[in-house]
């Protein structure tokens, strides 16, 4: 009995396609980098500071700090190994695997930044484990695509056309009017723009990863205007990424920004995938709704890691707060102590 439903449930799975693997070892090395770059560009950003003006009040000492640039190094490599990843399968495979540089950014945060991680911390690591996992075997085969032009007529559908122009409304409001307000107080400002942002940078980067794997292939996509369209986009916006994630990373703690820049960035790209490539679509119901529990599960652990963050520094935020209001309002290191009244703000 017990034969005939191991064998049910391998014929009902048929195991992940080759390309999904690939798209796998790559998003999972990418953690890796991208989570050991937060730490190294902090540290980076820190000694940058000391010495100049510092990136969270519009500096940009920190170009000329050679730890700041091996961090980039780093995420770049990173961003690589996820730009592949993109070409091979679904960004709803891809993009939650982004939790394992979150438990990576989190230990390191913990060992080299002194931030200390809770127990309960730990706990966080684990449901992020568990729900990628759910969701890697889960996810769905990539959509076969031979062509960037089906890639454009994809993005050029009206659901997707609206979804990218709320994002740059958004985008344009905060930067505008938020930003100079709150951008120093409140840490879902910096992280909101990145994010938005971000789900058209993976949309992109997607497109463009499909036009380089067929050309490398022997299709050769570099002729199409739309390939070309698709790179401008990219570089725009992770310029534009870069910018504030470096402004959030120097103004808030490492170990928040990260968490929630995820879940943030996560859920807006699984929302920008199913719209414009209609991932679902291939999907049952039972699929779906597994995939949505794993990635509650992912959000359980980031939550846990930010709460728990705040536990462990509670006695000791408590004594620096009345030590140092008599600084302006900052710590040593410059970072607004108000920033972590307006985390616990709704």
């Amino acid at each position: 009995m017990a034969e005939e439903a191991t064998q049910s449930w391998m014929f009902s799975y048929k195991g992940m396609s080759s390309d999904n693997i690939k798209g796998l070892v790559l998003a999972t090395s990418s953690s890796f980098f991208i989570g050991a770059s937060f730490i190294i560009k902090k540290k980076g950003l820190k000694k940058a500071g000391a010495s100049g003006v510092r990136a969270g009040v519009g500096g940009y000492s920190y170009l000329y700090e050679p730890l700041w640039w091996v961090g980039m190094i780093a995420m770049i490599v990173g961003e690589i190994a996820n730009f592949a990843a993109y070409a091979f399968a679904p960004a709803i495979l891809v993009t939650p695997l982004g939790a394992l540089s979150i438990i990576i950014s989190a230990v390191l945060a913990h060992i080299i930044l002194r931030e200390k991680l809770h127990s309960f911390g730990i706990l966080g690591c684990v449901l992020c484990v568990v729900g990628s996992t759910t969701i890697v075997l889960h996810a769905p085969q990539e959509r076969e695509i031979e062509s960037v032009t089906q890639v454009w007529d994809l993005a050029t559908e009206p659901a997707f056309l609206l979804y990218a122009a709320l994002v740059l409304a958004a985008v344009f409001i905060l930067v505008v009017h938020v930003i100079p307000q709150y951008g120093q107080t409140h840490i879902m400002v910096y992280i909101g723009v990145c994010s938005l942002v971000g789900s058209l940078t993976v949309m992109s980067v997607k497109a463009l990863g499909i036009a380089l794997k067929l050309t490398f292939s022997g299709v050769n996509q570099l002729l199409y205007p739309q390939t070309w369209v698709f790179t401008i986009v990219v570089v725009t916006c992770v310029i534009t990424q870069l910018n504030y994630l470096n402004k959030a990373l120097d103004t808030f703690n490492t170990a928040v920004v990260s968490p929630i820049y995820y879940v943030m960035f996560t859920s807006l790209t699984i929302l920008a995938s199913v719209i414009m490539f209609k991932d679902w679509d291939r999907q049952n119901p039972t699929q779906i709704v597994t995939e949505m529990c794993a990635f509650v599960t992912i959000l359980s652990g980031t939550f846990l890691l930010h709460k728990t963050k705040d536990m462990a520094d509670g006695p000791v935020a408590s004594f620096h707060l009345s030590k140092l209001t008599e600084v302006n309002g900052f710590d040593p290191e410059g970072i607004p102590l108000t920033c972590s009244e307006s985390l616990q703000s709704p």
